[in-house]
């Protein structure tokens, strides 16, 4: 599976971070993280990758798909409700970007799949011409 890029590996990092906050506090392994989020954070690499968003994915709160699995969205949701607040006083950078992700519209894939539709395309293209024709 290809290395993720760009805001998909952002989101990663971010994720990252959160948990190693979460792991240190809760956890006390040191600074590294224990198996169990290193497990969690494994999961979500294989996740954001199979993204059907792409570079385009809105933040998960915002996300119509839900591709976690009941367990890990759990462990996630926890994560974030313990780093989230603390974010912004370790990392202020990080926190300012996820806070311009939040503002990305979310459009299902399967109404982006019929949008692009040859059907519909050629539907647009016909009411467009309609518009553009001069009547008499």
């Amino acid at each position: 599976m290809e290395a993720l890029s760009g805001r998909l590996s952002r989101e990663h990092r971010t994720l990252v971070c959160m948990t190693g906050m979460y792991c240190a506090d809760h956890h006390k392994h040191g600074d590294s993280l224990c198996e169990e989020c290193a497990e969690l954070m494994r999961y979500a690499k294989v996740r954001l990758q199979k993204c059907p968003y792409g570079d385009a994915k809105p933040t998960c709160a915002k996300c119509p798909i839900h591709c976690y699995k009941k367990l890990q969205r759990d462990q996630v949701r926890a994560v974030m409700r313990y780093a989230g607040p603390r974010m912004p006083l370790r990392h202020p950078i990080r926190t300012f970007a996820h806070s311009l992700d939040k503002l990305r519209r979310a459009t299902h894939p399967m109404e982006l799949r019929r949008a692009n539709h040859p059907k519909e395309l050629r539907r647009r293209r016909a009411k467009h011409k309609q518009h553009d024709s001069p009547s008499k």
